[in-house]
């Protein structure tokens, strides 16, 4: 059988592929073939992960196993098939090339194509410019701004030590509770 995805990017308006590969390849055929269709290296962690139909998260296949303690099934990129995770049409999974910010591009199997093989994945289009491998962090990440000391605004002690209506009485009597025995109550 084969699968054809299609490959988009919520970065980049006009960027598509479409792969088309062996129900039998691996993930990690998929993921090389993705990655040489846009110019990325091989070099990075990277995982897909199987989406519901919302692109929720359900089940991730990663290049390697980074020894987490789970009763989670762990699956490999390289010791899985496709067809072992993916069998239907309108499938969807994530590809997150750059964990540290999370970049990922959307796969969704196009198209299962039964009786036919198909030795070596083949990108079969590419539309558009696929957006850049790598990112300055610092446009991710925002850094909270400190306060200068010298502009802080002394605070009003009197808002946290008390208040002048205090009225003693509105504390219930705790002598009522030593009197009730404890013996009927389960701590």
């Amino acid at each position: 059988m084969i699968y054809r995805f299609v490959i988009v990017s919520d970065d980049i308006d006009n960027f598509k592929l479409q792969i088309a590969i062996d129900s039998t390849a691996s993930f990690m055929q998929l993921r090389n073939v993705i990655l040489d269709s846009v110019g990325y290296n091989k070099d990075q962690m990277d995982s897909f992960y199987i989406c519901d139909d919302e692109w929720n998260k359900e089940k991730e296949v990663t290049c390697m196993d980074m020894g987490t303690d789970s009763d989670e099934d762990i699956w490999i990129m390289d010791d899985t098939q496709l067809d072992e995770l993916l069998e239907d049409e309108g499938q969807r999974m994530k590809f997150v090339f750059d964990y540290m910010t999370e970049r990922f591009f959307k796969v969704k199997l196009k198209e299962v194509l039964p009786g036919k093989t198909l030795h070596d994945p083949l990108c079969e289009s590419k539309i558009g410019t696929p957006p850049a491998e790598n990112v300055d962090i610092s446009e991710f990440i925002t850094i909270p701004k400190i306060p200068d000391a010298n502009n802080i605004e002394p605070i009003d002690e009197s808002e946290f030590y008390g208040d002048e209506d205090y009225n003693e009485d509105e504390i219930s009597d705790f002598d009522e509770i030593d009197g009730l025995d404890s013996d009927n109550y389960k701590f």
